[in-house]
């Protein structure tokens, strides 16, 4: 069994103490902390990187790979470079209003956006005046790139995720303006997947995660997937 984490700290507690109650049942864990956020390096919830886009992208190739046959270590191995290969970065127009309190966690003013936002509605790097989606996606693919430092000429597949109120023809128009970008930053999106996929409830806002591929993974993110959110090639 490998457990697939996103870097916060309940997260990580919880999937250790459930790690620890297979193994008294004899059975084996690997865990992979995701931590693909360029945003902060720490927060309310972390430490170091929080972990976000990146783990349904990991999800998925894993599925794969171990469907094609692979065992506990490769699958694990295949997880890692996902994550090492992997940077991602959100913004927010709007909080999320967390049921139990019937409140926003942040105040974000008419005409301001968040930049760096977290998936459970940590604030994030800096808040700006809402600019043109053209500017907004700069912002974002600056900081995905600059980070992540991808061979001029790679492959990347780019998954562009909505928080849970962004209209999915907002996202598709973010996409544009992602895939016209990374082109001229010189590298290639040769797969994609836009539409809301890791969500902070209503939040209004949208993440990117750019992943550099080979060949390998493109094998393993085009073989045949039937779930939910994700059906194609059955």
């Amino acid at each position: 069994m490998v457990h697939i984490v996103k870097n916060y700290t309940g997260d990580v507690l919880n999937f250790k103490l459930a790690a620890e109650d297979a193994a008294d049942e004899g059975i084996k864990v690997t865990s992979v902390v995701i931590d693909d956020d360029v945003a902060v390096q720490d927060s309310l919830y972390t430490a170091g990187r929080r972990g976000v886009g990146a783990t349904v992208l990991a999800e998925k190739i894993a599925g794969a790979a171990a469907e094609a046959g692979a065992d506990l270590a490769k699958v694990t191995d295949t997880i890692k470079l996902v994550n090492a290969r992997a940077r991602s970065f959100g913004v927010a127009l709007s909080s999320c209003v967390p049921p139990a309190s019937g409140k926003v966690i942040f105040d974000l003013p008419e005409g301001q956006i968040e930049l760096g936002v977290g998936i459970h509605g940590e604030p994030g790097r800096r808040r700006a005046p809402l600019g043109t989606a053209s500017e907004v996606v700069d912002v974002m693919v600056e900081a995905v790139l600059s980070d992540l430092k991808p061979k001029h000429g790679s492959k990347v597949l780019a998954f562009v995720n909505g928080m849970g109120g962004t209209p999915l023809l907002e996202l598709y128009l973010i996409y544009g303006e992602v895939d016209a970008k990374l082109r001229k930053a010189g590298v290639e999106p040769v797969r994609n997947l836009v539409g809301s996929y890791i969500t902070s409830l209503e939040m209004a806002g949208a993440s990117l995660t750019v992943l550099e591929l080979d060949d390998e993974l493109i094998s393993y993110w085009d073989a045949p997937v039937h779930t939910a959110a994700l059906r194609w090639g059955i």
